[in-house]
């Protein structure tokens, strides 16, 4: 077994303001992940342009930005340069308000714009995981004023997300942490929207201001689904808004191929589902997250292998911890919900739809590239 970099997480807090269907043989032959075929844009710019990043990928449409962090890379050791860093500066141009609801916070970049933010008048709230209260940056938050809280709660405040004057939103897998920056593999999406920062702003409001978390919450989205530049998008939250369901419409939905990114996958409805869908004659191939698949309980991975499914193990060192799908080349699904009854029901997530061949094409090379990394089965 690999050995993986075991996180510290501390459990005191000393903050006042203030965690069968039939199965058929696996093939030995791997599935071919077919190589992408360009797509025509779906947005008016006419298409993407790739964004100078040091250690990483990006790309930028008309109204987003797409990040992937690149472990693989020889400078990731450096620990700089990478998708934070674009985040950071975002930050350092914030006018009027920031509302942070981080599961784990280490980034130096992150923690120090977030202080000059503060320092410069900005309205700086930030939500995060008691657990992880105690880390040096969290607590160098609370020494300069920044109003910090807990969810003080056994359920994970898991989301990783941040509204910046409520016009624009940067979400996805990505913890704000030096590992999950530079050593684990994650996706990061900016998000230029009012509406869709209206969704943002509500949801962390009700942690923050309300003091609800996890399952104490309602659904009360302001705008589920929006249309920016022409692009649908649709916005859930975990465990106010049944993101099981429709996981599950969409997954059912597909007619083509279903191609996953998976930290934790112990879902049955979800797994099921894919298996249903490959016996029907749909490609589907995924990488799940090695050190998972060996010490979760009821894991999907050993079903999903014997359907005959290509799924691997992850290669990186490191965590692999997207929580993405794509279907039929034109749908991505991304956030912070892992495809677990821990994401449906106890922890405060965020999931994003977005139905765009552009944007599912830069997924699709992200996967590529994981999955090239990937352990074959043994």
């Amino acid at each position: 077994m690999r050995l993986k970099r075991l996180s510290v997480l501390f459990s005191l807090i000393l903050l006042t303001a203030v965690s069968c269907d039939s199965l058929v043989p696996y093939n030995s032959s791997p599935v071919v992940v077919t190589p992408l075929a360009p797509f025509v844009t779906d947005t008016p710019d006419g298409g993407i342009i790739d964004l100078p990043v040091q250690v990483g990928i990006g790309v930028k449409g008309s109204w987003y930005e797409i990040y992937f962090t690149d472990p693989f890379n020889p400078s990731a050791g450096k620990e700089s340069g990478g998708p934070d860093r674009p985040l950071a500066d975002a930050i350092d141009q914030a006018r009027l308000t920031l509302d942070v609801a981080v599961y784990s916070l280490s980034l130096p970049s992150i923690r120090d714009a977030l202080i000059r933010a503060y320092r410069r008048g900005v309205a700086v709230r930030v939500v995060m995981e008691s657990d992880n209260l105690d880390w040096a940056a969290p607590q160098a938050l609370v020494a300069a004023g920044i109003p910090v809280l807990g969810d003080r709660r056994e359920g994970l405040m898991h989301d990783k997300f941040v509204v910046i004057d409520r016009s624009e939103v940067w979400t996805g897998s990505m913890n704000y942490t030096i590992s999950g920056t530079y050593h684990d593999n994650n996706n990061l999406i900016h998000i230029r929207s009012t509406k869709v920062a209206e969704d943002y702003t509500k949801e962390f409001e009700e942690m923050f201001v309300d003091d609800h978390f996890g399952p104490d919450v309602v659904a009360d989205t302001p705008n589920p689904r929006v249309v920016i530049d022409g692009t649908p998008v649709e916005i859930y939250f975990s465990p106010d808004d049944g993101v099981a369901t429709h996981l599950l419409e969409l997954l059912g939905d597909a007619e083509q191929s279903i191609y996953f990114m998976a930290f934790s996958f112990t879902s049955d409805d979800i797994g099921k589902l894919m298996r249903k869908k490959f016996l029907a004659g749909l490609d589907i191939a995924g990488v799940m997250e090695d050190e998972q698949v060996r010490s979760n309980i009821g894991t999907e991975y050993d079903s999903l292998l014997q359907s005959g499914i290509d799924v691997r193990l992850d290669g990186n060192l490191g965590q692999m911890h997207h929580k993405v799908i794509v279907i039929d080349r034109k749908i991505v699904i991304t956030g912070s919900y892992n495809f677990s009854a821990s994401a449906e029901t106890r922890n405060d997530e965020n999931l994003i739809v977005i139905y765009s061949p552009t944007i599912a094409e830069q997924y699709l090379a992200e996967f590529q590239r994981v999955f090239a990394e990937s352990q074959p089965p043994e």
